[in-house]
């Protein structure tokens, strides 16, 4: 159902635990949730991720016009719930072309966010601790029925970056490319996949924002 194991923080595969360690290990990050990433779609995935899920599964609700689910990550393994998720939707751009939105929900210090939006360190608390939190938002979603603000950081310039926090978890919203941010500024509204799917999904094609790795022959 989803790739080997890697590092929610950078491309490297993880080591299982043995007889000497107890936590998954990237070589360069040590000790980490081990981040899998779905090779196909459907309700029956998202159903599985969403049951074991610490922290929101968050989709769009209702989708944009032409929008479709394109992904879906999860960091963590089967001896404690999921610690962060990411959800990717391809979809008309507001100025034109195409847009993919990846959807990251996360407990603080996984980094899965940070991977996402190009950055170096843990998650953004540092930069909105920084200042930007004594300035008014720069956007605002509707995340499980509660306005949301949302802040923009900087970041690699082919993407755009929010981030915020919903049910006391870290948001992330980042959107390929720059110009695919304005999506905020419509109505975009999130559902937590836990509290049940809102309706039959239109899935796509996998988004390459999701796939880091060549897949395996054999594995599905």
């Amino acid at each position: 159902m989803s790739s080997p194991p890697s590092c929610p923080r950078c491309v490297h595969a993880v080591r299982p635990p043995d007889l000497m360690h107890s936590d998954w290990r990237c070589p360069v990050h040590g000790a980490v949730p081990p981040l899998h990433v779905a090779r196909r779609l459907g309700t029956d995935v998202l159903d599985a991720v969403r049951i074991d899920a610490g922290v929101p599964v968050w989709v769009p609700w209702p989708m944009l016009p032409d929008w479709t689910v394109t992904g879906l990550a999860w960091a963590g393994d089967d001896r404690r719930p999921i610690v962060a998720t990411a959800v990717a939707c391809t979809g008309p751009a507001p100025l034109g072309g195409v847009a993919d939105v990846v959807l990251v929900a996360e407990e603080p210090g996984v980094g899965l966010g940070a991977r996402f939006a190009g950055l170096s360190g843990l998650d953004a608390g540092d930069v909105l601790c920084g200042g930007l939190l004594d300035t008014n938002a720069h956007a605002k979603v509707v995340a499980a029925g509660h306005p949301t603000p949302l802040w923009s950081i900087e970041a690699e310039r082919d993407r755009c970056v929010y981030v915020g926090e919903a049910k006391g978890m870290w948001l992330w919203t980042v959107a390929w490319p720059g110009e695919a941010g304005y999506v905020l500024a419509e109505h975009f509204v999130l559902q937590d996949g836990r509290d049940g799917l809102p309706g039959p999904l239109p899935f796509g094609a996998l988004s390459p924002y999701l796939q880091w790795g060549p897949p395996e022959e054999g594995v599905s």
